[in-house]
């Protein structure tokens, strides 16, 4: 067999494997937060722009909410002004404001609607501002140093969590056959611009349109045992028992709280994958093996 038929046949095989994936999930929504090395490398963002193109192609219907945390802090650091964080959290007086709106509304968002664009799909990009997209409040963070005080609250400034989400401008864009791009800003009941962590955004609107899949984006292999193996195949009540067991703990916990949630609101399956894999996301929608973690909603 000469290189040639060799090739072609493993493209046919390729192609033979995706089929019964593309036909269960032709005509479902799925929700990718996009972000971590996939959103840098080059060579990762346009695997990922060719890999939402597509889904589109195959009449899925992706929905994309993307981060930029590292872009919001290039920025500050050139204008002068010193990023603070709680917790994790990114403090955001009116000024850092201003600098999240620029660089999460702007730069960002239309550097991934050109990307995908290029590569042949239909993107738009949109804030929660946007028709009023995502109506969000205030976040109020307490932490706990001392067992015998009581918790130590932080203002964080405009940093926001998800009140509500109006489905609308994304269900009108998707039957118009575009592809939303969505930043993770919020606006409350006066008009004031909130920042909001793009997983919790992302797990929300997967919620809300009852998507099939929430795939969350991360620079790890997915959820990894106690002998960095990886776990698939959980349900919510085997991630409480690796959370209790100390298993699950530190920067993933959010995202793990983010999936259990989405599942055990209606969406079928979360999958936390590697986004450093060229093709992260066929590989995960559309072969046997998948790239990372997948959870489901029950206790069975």
């Amino acid at each position: 067999m000469s290189i040639n038929t060799q090739r072609a046949s493993h493209i046919a095989q390729v192609l033979t494997e995706a089929l019964p994936y593309i036909q269960r999930f032709s005509g479902k929504t799925l929700v990718i937060k996009y972000g971590g090395n996939a959103m840098v490398d080059e060579t990762l963002k346009n695997s990922f722009a060719r890999d939402v193109v597509l889904l589109k192609a195959v009449g899925i219907n992706p929905v994309i909410v993307h981060g930029g945390g590292p872009q919001i802090g290039d920025l500050l650091k050139r204008i002068g002004k010193e990023s603070q964080f709680i917790d994790g959290m990114r403090v955001t007086d009116s000024e850092t404001m201003d600098v999240v709106e620029m660089v999460l509304g702007g730069q960002v968002n239309k550097s991934i609607v050109n990307l995908i664009n290029t590569h042949g799909g239909r993107a738009v990009g949109l804030t929660g501002k946007d028709g009023n997209l995502i109506c969000a409040e205030k976040l109020h963070s307490a932490k706990n140093t001392d067992a015998t005080q009581p918790s130590e609250l932080f203002d964080l400034g405009q940093v926001g969590k998800v009140k509500s989400i109006d489905t609308s401008v994304i269900d009108m864009l998707i039957k118009s056959d575009f592809i939303p791009v969505i930043a993770p800003i919020g606006v409350g009941e006066n008009g004031l611009s909130f920042n909001i962590n793009a997983d919790l955004v992302a797990g929300k609107i997967a919620e809300v349109l009852q998507a099939e899949k929430l795939i969350l984006l991360t620079n790890t292999a997915g959820l990894l045992d106690g002998n960095g193996e990886l776990l698939t195949g959980l349900n919510a009540k085997q991630v409480n028992q690796l959370i209790d067991d100390g298993v699950i703990y530190g920067g993933m916990l959010p995202k793990i709280g983010c999936a259990l949630d989405a599942v055990q609101a209606g969406v079928t399956t979360a999958h936390i994958i590697d986004g450093r894999v060229q093709h992260a996301v066929l590989l995960e929608m559309f072969t046997d093996e998948g790239v990372g973690t997948l959870i489901r909603g029950g206790w069975q």
